[in-house]
């Protein structure tokens, strides 16, 4: 088996419903979830006249090739009704490979490690919540060395875990 981390976001109609879709959709068809960061709410990157995302970073257990693995997500994506129409711009669930083992991948339709890791807080700051050890074999750095180093200043909070223990 092989280990991905995976980063989910979204920014329009109900983010929680569609993060929480996007991971048992995930489980269904990519593999085994074995972490799951918190969930941060984030500001926009690359596009910013548009809502905060919800973000939120799982690592899984795959059977799947690279490649493979790429083409379930983006299944994954359309049964959630993502839709490609402005570069950085709002959509329902986007669903990026972080990292796939140690491997390095430069393929026309995949990058790994994706290569605007360490640009961006709102990717590092869950990634270093579950995996602030993990060595970036592009960069040859811990991703909380990334996270410490990261020039991006835009807005990432973390948001309070809600239990509902309603027994009524």
């Amino acid at each position: 088996m092989n280990d991905a981390y995976l980063l989910i976001g979204g920014n329009v109609g109900d983010r929680n419903f569609y993060l929480t879709k996007s991971v048992e959709l995930i489980a269904d068809k990519c593999g085994r979830i074995e972490q799951f960061s918190s969930i941060y709410e984030t500001a926009p990157w690359g596009k910013l006249d548009q809502g905060a995302f919800l973000n939120q970073v799982i690592r899984i257990s795959t059977g799947l090739e690279p490649i493979e693995l790429l083409n379930a997500i983006l299944k994954v994506e359309n049964i959630l009704g993502r839709k490609r129409e402005e570069k950085y711009g709002a959509r329902t669930i986007d669903i990026d490979i972080l990292y796939y083992n140690n491997l390095t991948v430069h393929e026309t339709a995949l990058t790994i490690p994706h290569p605007r890791i360490s640009e961006r807080r709102f990717v590092l700051t869950p990634l270093a919540e579950i995996a602030s050890h993990f060595i970036d074999p592009t960069r040859n750095k811990t991703i909380k060395a990334l996270l410490l180093a990261c020039p991006d200043n835009l807005s990432v909070i973390k948001l309070p875990v809600i239990v509902n223990n309603d027994i009524s």
